[in-house]
């Protein structure tokens, strides 16, 4: 029997992706005087950051889409056992985006208010990167040669504009000018969704019997022929025999 496909379960990956890009462009303009373009997505979600109560409320459900599309990936490949480990990487991701301890602002920081939740921030960051490179390399290794190139490119891309990322914060830290840091991050955490989107589409268009590993019909109908019992299968060549018959229904 045909698995059907957890269609509104995968769609929640497409929609978990363009929740998130809205958030770190749109988010920012209810802060008067943040720049998406120099500032971390981060300082959106900072302790005492006007624009918090809303970036947790918006993360929640971005966190929920996220569980939900890893389940639906889960659900599609009930036979393949690589994507049903990257549909429970996916679920781990959602449910550890659920809660990200939040960074101080900068002024706090350059006054030397780094705590405990600054340092598991950054804890958090390096885990969601380990997440997505596992979730890459699964992805590359489940769903053909296309989508393989795909995942490396991707995350390529994400990894540089994470280096380069990096590099700000030390003057994040002390407070100073940032140019250019928001555009970075926006860039990895932009391939990452995309890649998100890219995924829920690749398993959407899957093949059924790729995604159910539905094996063959077995026609059970016996065939005279010249005296000889043979029996038809679709998908092979010509008649099996009695005998062949036999070994078939041993097995």
């Amino acid at each position: 029997m045909t698995e059907r496909r957890p269609t509104a379960l995968l769609t929640c990956g497409i929609l978990a992706a363009l929740l998130y890009v809205a958030m770190t462009l749109l988010v920012g303009q209810l802060w008067d005087g943040y720049s998406a373009g120099s500032q971390m997505i981060s300082e959106l979600s900072a302790i005492d950051a006007p624009t918090r109560p809303l970036w947790l409320l918006l993360g929640t459900v971005y966190s929920v889409l996220m569980i939900s599309f890893g389940w639906g990936v889960w659900k599609s490949s009930p036979h393949r056992r690589i994507p049903r480990v990257l549909g429970i990487l996916l679920i781990i991701h959602g449910v550890f985006s659920a809660y990200w301890p939040p960074m101080h602002q900068r002024a706090a920081l350059a006054a030397g208010g780094r705590t405990l939740t600054d340092t598991l921030h950054i804890v958090w960051t390096a885990v969601t990167g380990l997440l997505f490179l596992s979730e890459a390399a699964l992805g590359a290794a489940a769903f053909g040669k296309r989508f393989r190139v795909y995942s490396v490119v991707s995350l390529v891309i994400a990894l540089a504009a994470g280096a380069v990322t990096g590099t700000y914060t030390s003057d994040l830290e002390a407070n100073l000018p940032t140019p250019w840091a928001g555009v970075w991050e926006r860039i990895g955490a932009g391939v990452y969704m995309l890649w998100i989107a890219v995924l829920a589409i690749a398993v959407l268009r899957a093949p059924t019997e790729e995604i159910g590993h539905t094996a063959p019909n077995v026609s059970t109908s016996v065939i005279a022929d010249g005296g000889a019992s043979s029996l038809a299968i679709p998908g092979t060549r010509g008649m099996l025999t009695a005998r062949q018959t036999k070994r078939l229904q041993r097995l």
